[in-house]
């Protein structure tokens, strides 16, 4: 095994969607045929739109093969007391392949993120931690958030 480190260009999205398509899989179940095709156009058109603007992906490749991913949404608000000039990035669908994990890519690819986070000027990093991920994101100084709003969702599908 040997692991490279690095980020995601366009010529990767076909790898972006499957390991995409494995943790969707992983964390709710099996995808449909017809929610597989949908969620596969909007990703070419989403990685289209965002990736290497808005959208930082961090990769660990075994042989060239893409085995842990983590996504870094950049975003920005008005600024606040917490975030002065208003950047702030999100992190989400962080997934490793189920014979790679337990090895420290995560950590690693973690790592990266906070860094590049850094070197964007983002304010904060926020996320929504697994059982299995928490671990990881203590030891590099996430902490957990309180607020005194309530976290709510309007579906309109």
């Amino acid at each position: 095994m040997n692991i490279v480190y690095g980020q995601v260009t366009k010529q990767d999205v076909d790898e972006l969607i499957r390991l995409r398509i494995a943790f969707i899989e992983d964390d709710h179940g099996p995808v449909t045929p017809q929610d597989k095709a949908c969620i596969e156009q909007q990703l070419l058109s989403f990685f289209a739109r965002k990736l290497g603007t808005e959208l930082i992906v961090f990769v660990a490749r075994d042989a060239g093969v893409i085995v842990s991913v983590v996504y870094l949404s950049i975003l920005e608000m008005p600024a606040n007391c917490r975030l002065l000039n208003g950047l702030y990035g999100e992190v989400f669908s962080v997934y490793t392949l189920p014979e790679y994990r337990g090895q420290g890519l995560c950590t690693t690819l973690m790592q990266q993120l906070v860094e590049d986070a850094k070197s964007r000027g983002l304010s904060c990093i926020d996320l929504r931690a697994t059982k299995q991920g928490y671990p990881i994101y203590k030891k590099l100084g996430f902490a957990e958030t309180t607020h005194s709003y309530t976290d709510m969702r309007l579906e309109l599908r």
